[in-house]
């Protein structure tokens, strides 16, 4: 059975890697039509845009009032974030836990496109920065656990974190005691990105 994990484990590897192969080309792709149509492209994405006062005449009463309370999330993302990056700064050095980077969990852009008007732009900012914030810190949070408590849970778990699949057994000692420090020193360098 061990060795039916290991082989889809490595087939989902394989699939994970060529998604990401597939999805840089299309990145490519589109940098390519972007500088090639640069400012013909910028024309026809600005004719989408719709105004600051019509996007609020258009939007609904509720949506108005809610949207404060909404935007009180950038204290609680900013105090995550500051404290993950003090965290990690802090503690992994002393355990030998590589750092995760913060800027590949951080990614913005979307905000730069021209159709959005500045509401949308600041709302593609937020999401953006909270999205970020909470994958750089389930990534650190993950690097912890890998180091402190690598056992799998005794019933599954919705959306387990990449590294999950590498720990041990829920109940099995043996593999547990033998195979720590080894675990404790194996950071995938793909996953260290």
């Amino acid at each position: 059975m061990e060795k039916n994990v290991d082989e889809i484990r490595a087939r989902i590897r394989g699939l994970q890697e060529e998604l990401e192969a597939e999805y840089l080309k299309s990145i490519e792709a589109f940098e390519e039509k972007r500088a090639h149509l640069a400012e013909e492209f910028q024309q026809q994405q600005k004719r989408y845009k719709m105004g600051l006062l019509r996007f609020i005449i258009k939007t609904k009463p509720l949506t108005l009032l809610t949207a404060p309370v909404i935007y009180l999330g950038w204290i609680p993302f900013f105090l995550l974030d500051l404290f993950v990056t003090l965290y990690q700064a802090i503690c992994f050095p002393v355990y030998g836990i590589p750092k995760a980077r913060r800027s590949a969990y951080l990614v913005f852009g979307r905000e730069d496109l021209p159709y959005l008007n500045l509401i949308e732009k600041f709302n593609c900012l937020y999401c953006s920065y909270g999205n970020g914030v909470v994958a750089y810190a389930r990534e650190v949070a993950a690097r912890t656990e890998q180091y402190w408590c690598p056992i799998k849970y005794a019933r599954r778990i919705r959306s387990a974190h990449d590294r999950y699949p590498e720990f041990f057994d829920y109940g099995d000692a043996e593999a547990y005691t033998k195979g720590l420090a080894r675990l404790r020193k194996s950071y995938d360098e793909e996953q260290l990105k």
